[in-house]
């Protein structure tokens, strides 16, 4: 089928993200024109139930009002203003307020940025500057996990435990080291209970911190929930098994909420769904319900009153961007939380999650499925070619990607991820009946993957 006009344009001006930009000239991208709740719409007119969130993010759903009148009102007050040299504004100061008001441990100050890339940059940065200014310049390697995402700036990339961030980018940086992917379902030896899976990972890690030195190891940062790389949820006691090993080696968790801020799990933050306090947070996407671009590191009062020290020690806090806390973007982002709260957001999640995982666990019972759970409002599948034995596909054949296809065709937007895992992660504001709408697309998808893989030869 020829390109349109604007997919002819495209293709020949945009450079996209995470895309086969050969393939794309082949098949042209799909030009999304508007978006309603939690559908968006297509050039053509066609309606998708937008099950993720457009990137984990558009946590009130599309074409709410009160956010675009915030923005434009912002607009004509302050367009612009900086918090370099000593300058503030009202919406920056308002934000940070609200956001020490609901986080889930101390938070003395919040740095702003404008992704949640930039603000696991700065993490990186700041524990490096604490730590020397503590006396401890050695402390400078970062733990992370193998099929983490953290971003794609180069040190964000580096803590990223997925292939495709460091192929041909010269990545990771030698200093951030892996710990193991907390994953039962495909790492689980054969008769190991949840809990001793759990107890290896942290007898892993420990030993990789002793492996390295504790002495040269600044922080080890963490999702809740791994999202980009499949949608995996910690095996139980997680969080309390590895904080162990951490406190005892005094190395800081830093809570990357990227994804699970603001509602997702049941819980205002992923740590409160888990039962762990860090020592910094990173958050964004749902923090403006992606409206606009902004991100926040919220750090402990004892780590602010180390860098506050050590600024006036050298003369500068020599760390910011031109756009850290824009008053419209603050503005917004104080909008939505207060809208989180004001529409009992919180209270909606919990009422509709349990069908959504109903949902998401009836899907499990496909000859198509080999694992799928979640959480609140989040979920993973996973297509094996055996159900019994968990045979996984031929990556060449790209079976994970057929279906997402398929489930375009059908109304749905999913998310193919590594190892043939799909996501769901639909707006929070997402009814019951929309929920129904939405696997019962998704299922005839699945329907026709299996056609398609039977036609094929392609299970075991």
């Amino acid at each position: 089928m020829p390109l349109t006009n604007a997919q002819a344009r495209d293709v020949e001006s945009v450079l996209h993200p995470y895309t086969n930009l050969v393939r794309l000239r082949e098949t042209g991208p799909m030009m999304i024109e508007r978006g309603s709740g939690v559908r968006v719409y297509d050039d053509q007119g066609k309606d998708y139930i937008e099950a993720m969130s457009g990137l984990w993010s558009t946590a009130l759903g599309w074409g709410e009002p009160v956010l675009a009148e915030v923005a434009a009102e912002q607009m004509r007050k302050l367009s612009f203003a900086h918090l370099f040299s000593g300058k503030g504004h009202e919406p920056a100061v308002a934000l940070a307020e609200k956001l020490k008001e609901i986080s889930p441990f101390p938070v003395g100050k919040v740095f702003f940025a404008n992704s949640g890339s930039e603000a696991n940059d700065t993490q990186v940065k700041l524990f490096w500057y604490i730590n020397n200014a503590r006396g401890a310049p050695k402390r400078k390697k970062i733990i992370s996990r193998t099929k983490a995402y953290h971003g794609v700036t180069m040190v964000a990339a580096s803590l990223t435990g997925l292939p495709g961030n460091h192929k041909s980018f010269d990545l990771p940086f030698e200093f951030v080291k892996f710990a193991s992917c907390p994953h039962y379902y495909r790492a689980g030896e054969p008769g190991e209970t949840e809990e001793q899976f759990t107890a290896r990972m942290a007898s892993e890690l420990q030993s990789l911190i002793e492996a390295e030195g504790p002495d040269t190891i600044a922080a080890m940062i963490a999702e809740p929930i791994q999202g980009a790389g499949g949608v995996i949820l910690p095996p139980r006691g997680y969080f309390q098994a590895i904080g162990r090993v951490l406190a005892k080696y005094d190395i800081p968790l830093i809570d990357d909420e990227v994804i699970t801020g603001f509602g997702r799990t049941g819980n205002w933050f992923g740590c409160q769904t888990y039962n762990f306090q860090p020592a910094s947070m990173t958050l964004a996407k749902a923090l403006s319900s992606s409206y606009l671009p902004i991100s926040a590191v919220l750090l402990s009062p004892e780590l602010c009153d180390i860098i506050e020290a050590e600024s006036g020690r050298i003369g500068t806090f020599g760390h910011g961007y031109t756009y850290t806390g824009h008053p419209v973007c603050a503005a917004v982002s104080l909008k939505t939380i207060e809208l989180y709260e004001e529409r009992d957001i919180l209270g909606h999640v919990r009422r509709v999650a349990p069908h959504f995982q109903k949902r998401l666990a009836k899907l499990g019972e496909h000859p198509l499925m080999g694992e799928a759970s979640g959480i609140g409002l989040i979920g993973g599948i996973e297509l094996v070619a055996n159900k019994s034995t968990k045979a996984s596909f031929d990556p060449a054949k790209y079976v994970a990607v057929q279906v997402f296809n398929f489930a375009q065709e059908e109304g749905v937007i999913s998310r193919p991820l590594l190892n043939d895992r799909l996501a769901f992660c639909p707006p929070l504001v997402i009814t019951e009946a929309e929920i129904d709408e939405l696997f019962d697309r998704f299922t005839r998808a699945l329907d026709r993957g299996l056609d398609w893989v039977t036609r094929e030869g392609l299970l075991q």
